[in-house]
């Protein structure tokens, strides 16, 4: 089996509503998708949500690699040897990962449509479906109240509420929307690095009665042992997101004790085989994992879902990236339904884009 052909072409699609988190205003995503050619007739698809400010990438230059890289490295060669493929490609284009990430499910595609089977199950099949969160940014505390309720009304059993531009609003808006939705909705809060350690601890403090499952990413990247320190004198579960980039991070965090749980997005680590070693060092040091996303198109959203069914410490899911997405050629590639995603059953990461 052989690669014969490569394409990439990008996909420009605005959100239904735009949302606010603690250092930006997001109305729009571009993602790059990718199809790899064989000479069975099978396609392997796969696709990159490129982020300035957490890949470190820009559409164009996904692009670019596909161009100057990825095309010389595929092209001719066995898709059924990925972790060849991926190493060689890491060496030439080591930071681009959303770009990894795309070639890697597309390479986990081919896979399992040439076994017959979904991805997850070819990695472990642990579970068949699974709870995801969705997540509300910055709005004003009366807005957030009502997005909730919407929510809840449409199925979803777990929100993630947005922060860290002002801790007293944060406070009153978790409050508040304990009240509205009552005990029965799990809560998390995301301040994606708006906090001082100091700020982390009062709004811990001040939010206990409403029974927070987690709080994700207080304290800035690049200060690990700010966020150490909050893991160690706060009452809930302290998450690293921005601060897990790879698999060193992964080793640093865990080797340290300095948090709780971590954030997998295949985005920023480079797809579901690296993934799958953060994950191992992630279990093997007793922390648990939920798997993240951006601003992803369904079939990306898949990718995620089915590494996360795959393993039986991937506890959580924050797949909501495609929900607002006009537009999406990958639409249809997950299954929700009353706040749980389900994959198609389709061979493969279960969708085939036209």
């Amino acid at each position: 089996m052989k690669i014969t052909q490569i394409e990439a072409w990008q996909v420009d699609m605005h959100l239904t509503e735009p949302y606010t988190i603690a250092y930006e205003t997001v109305d729009q995503a571009s993602n790059i998708f990718l199809c790899l050619e064989t000479n069975t007739g099978i396609n392997g698809y796969g696709c990159a949500a490129p982020d300035l400010q957490v890949t470190g990438e820009m559409s164009g230059d996904v692009i670019q690699a596909v161009k100057r890289a990825i095309t010389s490295v595929l092209k001719g060669s066995d898709p059924l040897r990925p972790a060849f493929l991926m190493e060689r490609l890491k060496s030439v284009i080591p930071d681009r990962p959303s770009a990894l990430a795309m070639v890697d499910m597309a390479l986990q595609d081919l896979l399992g449509k040439v076994a017959g089977l979904p991805v997850y199950k070819i990695l472990g099949g642990y579970r068949d479906h699974m709870k995801t969160s969705i997540t509300i940014g910055i709005l004003p505390v009366n807005d957030t109240i009502k997005k909730a309720k919407l929510h809840v009304k449409q199925g979803f059993k777990s929100l993630k509420l947005k922060g860290g531009k002002d801790v007293a609003v944060d406070i009153e808006r978790v409050r508040r929307v304990r009240e509205a939705v009552g005990w029965q909705i799990e809560l998390r809060f995301d301040a994606n690095q708006g906090y001082t350690v100091d700020e982390t601890m009062q709004f811990v403090k001040a939010i206990k009665s409403a029974k927070l499952k987690l709080i994700e990413q207080p304290t800035p990247r690049g200060q690990p042992d700010m966020l150490g320190r909050v893991t160690r004198e706060v009452s809930i579960p302290v998450m690293a997101d921005e601060s897990l980039m790879d698999l060193r991070d992964a080793f640093r965090l865990a080797r340290r004790n300095l948090v709780d749980m971590v954030n997998i997005k295949l985005m920023k680590v480079g797809g579901i085989a690296e993934a799958l070693q953060i994950n191992a060092v992630a279990r093997a040091a007793g922390l648990e994992v939920m798997v993240g996303c951006m601003d992803e198109a369904a079939l990306a959203i898949a990718a995620g879902l089915h590494f996360a069914l795959a393993r039986p410490n991937v506890v959580y899911a924050d797949l909501d990236g495609h929900l607002d997405l006009l537009g999406d050629p990958s639409a249809g590639a997950v299954i929700l339904h009353n706040g749980i995603l389900y994959p198609t059953g389709r061979a493969g990461l279960g969708f085939d884009l036209d």
